[in-house]
């Protein structure tokens, strides 16, 4: 059923990522601008991820044995080192995600360029490490950004939702794995609502939420090559009574044994070792699309028919 299945490590069915992106209090600043300062509710939901969530994930995370991603804007790695550095102390990926949580798609391409430019260093002076993968705030990735990433030797995106299973996107300047998401494992449609920051949902009890996120795990694992990756946030997923019900996910993922837990950056090297290999051969995309330019026809004036 799915077309390209991806030999995971062990004979596993299911690749498993459950990454966090660590928003924290950029959300309301990226909102309202010099004005966010005057949201404290907002501020404190945001601020509940890094100062209350972070260290309940990552005990989590060290008791289940499992290393993962969090992608992090560049300014809440500045306002949060503490959290970022137990996140690289417990031996985390931290992934590029914006400098303030900006959307790519809103800015021309030499501001795009100099942001990402300036958050690489950012993720370096604080890590150690440049980053090896984006997530483009709120999926918001521009015509450019591939280009841009791959200029900036990035080896992965995950922004995308163009399959079930790892691709290449081919740009002008170079390849880069997608490991592409859904909104269908994302946790803000069961789980946010904020006025002040425009989004107003049902909230869901974590049971009910879980039903959607593991209908896809399990069509993955049936299917057999599949790729799962949990798109979730620490003031979100992080709550307590949602956090134990994901620690009872993970249980029941590894009590299947047929699950591999690892890193975006584990798993976009594991698809290009075994296309180098020779034992699999993924997926193209060739970007940008329409050549870059839109598919649509000139406006042309018209009149109305009398009458």
């Amino acid at each position: 059923m799915i077309q390209n299945p991806i030999p995971w490590p062990g004979g596993a069915k299911v690749a498993v990522a459950i990454t966090f992106d660590m928003d924290a209090d950029s959300l309301i600043h990226i909102e309202k601008g010099k004005a966010g300062v005057n949201y404290l509710s907002t501020i404190s939901m945001l601020r509940y991820g890094p100062d209350v969530a972070i260290p309940r994930i990552l005990n989590g995370y060290k008791r289940f044995g499992l290393t993962q991603t969090f992608f992090i804007p560049a300014w809440c790695i500045e306002q949060h080192p503490k959290a970022v550095e137990a996140i690289v102390e417990g031996g985390h990926e931290v992934g590029f995600h914006g400098y303030i949580h900006e959307a790519p798609n809103a800015l021309p391409p030499e501001e795009e360029r100099y942001w990402m430019q300036r958050s690489i260093e950012v993720i370096e002076t604080f890590t150690g490490k440049r980053p090896r993968g984006n997530r483009s705030p709120l999926y918001n990735m521009s015509a450019q950004t591939p280009d841009l990433l791959a200029e900036a030797g990035f080896l992965y995106d995950s922004s995308l939702m163009g399959d079930d299973v790892p691709y290449m996107l081919a740009t002008p300047k170079g390849e880069l794995v997608e490991l592409p998401v859904s909104w269908a494992t994302d946790d803000w449609p069961p789980y946010v609502h904020s006025i002040d920051l425009d989004y107003m949902f049902q909230l869901l009890p974590p049971d009910r939420a879980m039903e959607v996120f593991m209908a896809e795990f399990n069509a993955m694992r049936r299917a057999g090559g599949g790729l799962w990756i949990g798109v979730w946030h620490p003031f979100v997923s992080g709550r307590l009574s949602r956090w134990q019900r994901i620690e009872q996910m993970i249980q029941e993922m590894q009590e299947t044994g047929e699950v591999w837990f690892a890193t975006l950056e584990q798993i976009a090297n594991h698809c290009l070792t075994l296309e180098r290999d020779g034992a699999l051969k993924l997926r193209r995309q060739d970007l940008p699309h329409y050549g870059g330019q839109s598919p649509l026809p000139d406006p042309r004036p018209f009149s109305m028919p009398d009458g």
